[in-house]
């Protein structure tokens, strides 16, 4: 088989986000993603009339339409939370093969704003509002409905619950090492001005937070905020022009092997394990190369499963890997210096932050959490229930 490679085919060349430490956004809906993908374009030095790509979960072709373009690549991928990994693999292949020149991604989601507006619209009429839920709210036919949640299972918590328990039974882990990840997240988030919570945390302040799953507490999970990001990626010649250094793509993979948790071939491995080693090798690069991970963190296991697949320590290791606090500022291994999907923003599909962070650290733009000159970064994104994997090697034109 002819081998492909996406190495140095592409580059990021323009990133924004946007969350706030209250964890609601004045905007909404397609006027934050406008908001988004022009402050991506500005940081890039181009404008509308260069996208001839878009790509975005939410429809694309909606998306070109409220832009006013006429894109001639569009991507409408939706494996949940890193779809952006997908999405920026999938445009470095169109870019590689002349299908596009300009790309944009963008992610707006808000669901606390939303919430807050439900409530005060139904307040105002006198009613209850719009609620949500029943079989329709997972987006069609789903077997979930019938094999899993008859059973009980608090979702999306429950799942990840489920593979923190097989792993404590399998390889010893335990709720302290656990609650490291979350501790140094934290200790990251103290230094980012727009995550939503910056006051430091101990071990103990983990484990004595609510239960949520056992033997996940309620600062082992995710935050619920709202958020948006966007991206842009165009060629190597014509990111040399531009008003940012590129960072150009070196690796990029995808593998997922379930939907539901049930069917999750083995609670302790994710499909990282083989989609972090097939683009780790696509960038010529192996994890002690790696100067900062974005490992998606909806858990603190999520965290931690990612760093065994991926290859940073050894199936089962994870756990005592972690405890001395390498994962945090001044660790030999910085992860999430955001903050992370547990202390920074987490609007429900957490994979376009990865990215973001990812390409400001290695531009030296990421203020008092900037590492000191990082040359290759890792995003990884987790989709579904542990179940569709994406990771991106990332890295400076010293990397080339």
């Amino acid at each position: 088989m002819t081998e492909r490679t996406l190495r140095g085919a592409a580059a990021i060349v323009g990133v924004a986000d946007a969350a706030s430490p209250t964890g609601v956004l004045d905007r909404h809906g397609r006027a934050l993603e406008a908001a988004m993908i022009s402050a991506a374009l500005a940081d890039a030095g181009l404008t509308l009339a260069d996208v001839d790509g878009v790509t975005c979960a939410n429809g694309p072709a909606q998306l070109a339409e409220h832009l006013g373009i006429h894109p001639r690549y569009l991507d409408g991928t939706n494996v949940g939370g890193s779809s952006y990994e997908l999405h920026v693999e999938h445009a470095a292949a169109a870019i590689a093969a002349g299908l596009c020149e300009v790309v944009i991604g963008v992610y707006a989601a808000t669901p606390r704003g939303d919430r807050q507006r439900a409530a005060d619209a139904a307040a105002a009429g006198g009613g209850r509002g719009r609620r949500g839920g029943g079989p329709g709210m997972m987006g069609g036919p789903n077997p979930g409905l019938e094999w899993e949640m008859p059973y009980g299972l608090r979702t999306p918590m429950g799942a990840y619950a489920l593979a923190a328990s097989r792993h404590m039974y399998e390889y010893g882990t335990t709720s302290e090492q656990l609650a490291q990840i979350a501790v140094d997240t934290r200790r990251w988030a103290s230094m980012n001005p727009n995550a939503r919570f910056q006051d430091p945390i101990t071990i103990d302040d983990v484990l004595a937070s609510p239960l949520q799953a056992s033997p996940l507490h309620l600062l082992d999970c995710c935050l619920v905020t709202d958020g948006a990001g966007a991206f842009v990626m165009t060629t190597p010649e014509r990111a040399a022009s531009l008003a940012k250094p590129p960072v150009l793509v070196l690796g990029a993979a995808t593998c997922g092997d379930h939907s539901m948790i049930s069917q999750m071939p083995d609670l302790t491995t994710t499909a990282g394990a083989v989609s972090g080693p097939a683009a780790f090798a696509m960038a010529g690069v192996k994890p002690d190369d790696v100067d900062l991970l974005m490992g998606y963190d909806s858990f603190t296991i999520t965290a931690l499963l990612h760093l065994e697949d991926l290859g940073f320590c050894g199936k089962g290791e994870g756990g005592a890997f972690v405890e001395d606090g390498k994962l945090g500022p001044g660790g030999s291994l910085p992860m999430n210096t955001n903050g992370g999907g547990l202390s920074y923003t987490h609007p429900g599909m957490y994979g376009m932050f990865l990215i973001v962070e990812a390409v400001r650290q290695l531009r030296g733009e990421s203020g008092e959490r900037q590492l000191d000159g990082p040359e290759i970064a890792v995003a990884h994104g987790s989709g579904g229930l542990l179940s569709t994997m994406g990771t991106l090697v990332l890295g400076t034109e010293a990397t080339l």
